[in-house]
């Protein structure tokens, strides 16, 4: 068997040389994190969805030996930090905690430059809460049947409140929409700012997350009629679910997670969803987070697509038959 010339070897040589030159360093999960991750968190400082992140980037800064620094990007319903998070290199080292509203924004306006499927690579699934239909104590309803009787025998006379572009605004005009019920819309720039006028009888209905209200339902000032939870609430154990009362439609849930650029090496993403997981076990997270009114859930990367991908059809479904427009 003759041997190549030196000159032709060395040629080969080179030409191997430049096309690894040429090549994305092989991935290495070992040596991931190799610098401080950053977590784009789309919300104000101190919304429930910044201190569930905050939350988690304590746990795992000691699970991957770097600092994991929190970086807010309000704005724009989430698209603006959700943006920046997708067009960040996909190495790990920045990431996108986001709710729902990842997969909601896309559907509530076509100006949303990212696609929540193609251009973003889902971790973990972190925490997930609900909604309550709650009315305030001067409604003669004490039941969702009694509610919708009451609203289509007074119809134009009951007001809802709402933070405007939020789940809840999309969840109470879907419930509407599915009743045919007339209850005059009254937006708010914040949650918030709903129940002064909820408690003071300006406002009649209002869907809010449960820990947001439940000292006012325990006493009374507020009645909850039922959660869109898949299943009842173990702090109002009595409150029947949307599901119970035949309304299979409103089991919807508000949730949020951790995702990667698109094209983010499976084995880091591996790595991070080991520890998300790790983290999402620990006692004191699961206590912090339930006081925010979440619920920790632990999963594959592949279980979170699948979940998100499965979202997607709902909430189209849910928007659209809500007319409600982003603004």
């Amino acid at each position: 068997m003759s041997r190549p010339a030196a000159g032709t070897f060395a040629s080969v040589v080179a030409v191997a040389a430049l096309a690894l030159i040429g090549q994305p360093p092989a991935a290495d999960a070992q040596g991931f994190p190799s610098k401080p991750i950053r977590v784009i968190v789309p919300y104000t400082p101190g919304s429930p969805n910044d201190v569930t992140a905050r939350l988690l980037a304590q746990q795992l800064q000691g699970k991957l030996g770097q600092a994991v620094v929190i970086d807010n990007k309000p704005g724009g319903g989430t698209t603006i930090g959700s943006k920046a998070a997708a067009a960040a290199p996909p190495d790990g080292h920045t990431l996108l905690f986001a709710s729902s509203a990842l997969v909601i924004e896309p559907i509530l306006s076509k100006q949303v430059e990212y696609d929540p499927q193609k251009d973003f690579t889902p971790i973990a699934f972190v925490a997930r809460s609900s909604l309550l239909l709650t009315v305030n104590a001067q409604v003669p309803a004490n039941s969702v049947e009694e509610f919708v009787a009451y609203a289509k025998a007074n119809p134009g006379k009951l007001t809802l409140g709402f933070a405007q572009g939020t789940v809840s605004q999309l969840v109470a005009e879907y419930f509407n929409h599915l009743h045919g019920l007339d209850i005059t819309s009254v937006p708010y720039r914040g949650g918030a700012l709903v129940m002064p006028d909820m408690l003071g009888g300006r406002i009649h209905v209002y869907w809010p997350t449960p820990a947001t209200v439940l000292p006012l339902i325990r006493e009374g000032k507020i009645k909850a009629l039922a959660t869109s939870s898949p299943e009842r609430n173990p702090d109002l154990s009595d409150l029947p679910t949307m599901k119970e009362l035949g309304l299979d439609a409103l089991s919807l849930e508000l949730w949020n997670g951790m995702w990667a650029p698109a094209e983010t090496p499976a084995d880091v993403v591996e790595k991070l969803n080991a520890a998300i997981n790790a983290a999402l076990e620990s006692p004191e997270v699961v206590a912090s987070m339930r006081k925010l009114g979440f619920e920790t859930r632990i999963g594959s990367p592949q279980d979170f697509a699948g979940f998100v991908a499965a979202e997607i059809p709902r909430w189209t479904t849910v928007v659209k038959a809500s007319g409600v427009k982003s603004q």
